[in-house]
């Protein structure tokens, strides 16, 4: 299949070399354009760690170049680029052009799909609870692949086309998904933002002096509590919306082959076994950015809609804002658009 990946950072890179070392063609689009200027020039795509190689995939000089011809589109950049690259592609979209987004971030799925929607057009969109590939680039056309991980929870809108949904992903991605009920569930699924949450916090004055400092390392037992105290949150208001969702112990089990164990445990355990994961040298990461607005935040709006009390996903946006020095939920430009349509409870469990 081709698919048309929306990106050009890593999870866009690692994407388009594990679809590609699967038989696929990918077509990349950077909305900025600066990504793919190597790729464009003609290097080759390299990729490293789980999966090694050189690839070509295209590159699309616009949306509509990207879209034109693609069987499937995979949405693979950080949640701040979600807004922006959903309303260039939605005037686009053909019918039953179907859309993944990798992974779900702030109920991003539903404001797409009130955007086709409004066109009369019906597609699948299809969301992930998190990235499929763990990866970070290291340079112009380079990638390095951490983990490829056993099982993603998928949700797929309308959702009578869940069937489409799953077989689509399995197709492409191979048999590592988990169907779950509806998309809510999907969106409490996404660990992401309280693990770096967890993590940024207690190792933030590493991060913005620029250290090498190695992630499992670092999830000690006491930041191995504070994860599993904001995880206690996410579950509750899973709970009270009435979905099911998987522990954050859940989560690194599965991710990592690791026995269901105390975080701080399983993260000793995981560096005395596993290569090191480097964590951010920069406060300029998507850990904070990207996590605290498009998934801290979310989370504690869900919270007061469901009048279950969030108060470390609120104190996380509230110290993250107070050490970057402003208001970090004014970056979330997609809750605000769904505001103004209204997103009722009803809407969020159809």
């Amino acid at each position: 299949m081709r698919v048309a990946i929306m990106g050009a950072g890593a999870a866009a890179f690692a994407a388009a070399a594990f679809l590609a070392e699967r038989g696929h063609d990918a077509v990349l689009w950077s909305p900025s354009g600066r990504s793919t200027e190597a790729l464009a020039a003609g290097a080759a795509l390299v990729s490293e760690g789980k999966i090694e190689g050189e690839f070509r995939p295209d590159v699309a000089k616009s949306c509509e170049s990207a879209l034109a011809g693609a069987d499937a589109v995979l949405v693979a950049l950080p949640a701040n680029g979600h807004k922006h690259v959903m309303d260039a592609m939605a005037p686009l979209l053909r019918a039953g052009q179907p859309v993944i987004i990798s992974s779900h971030a702030s109920l991003g799925a539903f404001y797409l799909s009130r955007l086709l929607a409004d066109r009369g057009v019906e597609a699948p969109v299809v969301a992930l609870s998190t990235t499929i590939l763990r990866s970070r680039r290291t340079g112009p056309h380079t990638v390095r692949i951490a983990t490829i991980r056993s099982k993603v929870d998928i949700a797929t809108l309308p959702r009578r086309l869940a069937d489409e949904g799953l077989a689509l992903c399995r197709s492409l991605f191979g048999d590592r998904f988990r169907a779950v009920d509806g998309l809510l569930a999907v969106s409490l699924s996404n660990v992401n933002p309280q693990s770096h949450m967890a993590l940024a916090l207690a190792n933030f004055t590493r991060m913005e002096k620029g250290e090498a400092w190695g992630q499992s390392e670092n999830m000690t037992m006491a930041v191995g509590r504070l994860l599993e105290a904001i995880d206690a949150e996410r579950l509750a208001l899973a709970a009270a919306f009435g979905v099911q969702v998987r522990t954050m112990r859940e989560h690194y089990s599965l991710t990592y082959g690791v026995p269901d164990a105390p975080l701080g445990e399983t993260s000793r355990m995981l560096a005395g076994t596993q290569p090191v994961t480097l964590g951010p040298a920069t406060i300029e990461t998507r850990y904070t950015l990207e996590d605290v607005p498009f998934g801290l935040l979310p989370l504690a709006e869900l919270g007061r809609l469901a009048g279950v009390p969030m108060p470390l996903h609120q104190a996380g946006l509230a110290i993250f804002s107070a050490l970057y020095g402003r208001d970090l939920a004014q970056d979330n430009d997609i809750l605000p658009a769904l505001a103004r349509r209204g997103l009722s409870r009803e809407q969020l469990l159809a």
